[in-house]
């Protein structure tokens, strides 16, 4: 009867070896190391990091780049009485970007260039 439970043990040391010798190939593959930047700091520190580019909204384009969030909003005011849905951001470095879908930009831009909030 001693000799029958040495095989209950079998299922458990080969599942325990085959789940470190997949965690050792993907820590030498570098897997551990994909949230370190380049420059050694953190990706996540920044922020939810969706996008490649630090300046990649996804669907929407920046119309406007302030130093003033006041005349971000008043752009974005203007853009809303015109019909264009609009939003902002701010960078890292403190700018505000003023935010439209792609297929309004143009209009978007037109409209803003000649705003005498900038």
């Amino acid at each position: 009867m001693a000799s029958g439970i040495g095989w209950y043990l079998i299922g458990p040391m080969i599942a325990i070896g085959l789940v470190c010798l997949l965690g050792a190939i993907f820590w030498r593959m570098g897997l551990d190391g994909t949230l370190i930047h380049e420059d050694g700091g953190d990706r996540c520190a920044d922020g939810l990091a969706i996008f490649g580019e630090p300046d990649d909204y996804g669907l929407l384009c920046p119309v406007a780049v302030t130093d003033d969030p006041d005349v971000a909003d008043d752009i974005r005011r203007l853009l809303g009485d015109a019909g264009i849905r609009a939003t902002r951001a701010v960078d890292r470095d403190g700018r505000t970007a003023v935010l439209v879908f792609a297929e309004e930009a143009e209009v978007a831009r037109r409209l803003v260039g000649g705003s005498a909030a900038l």
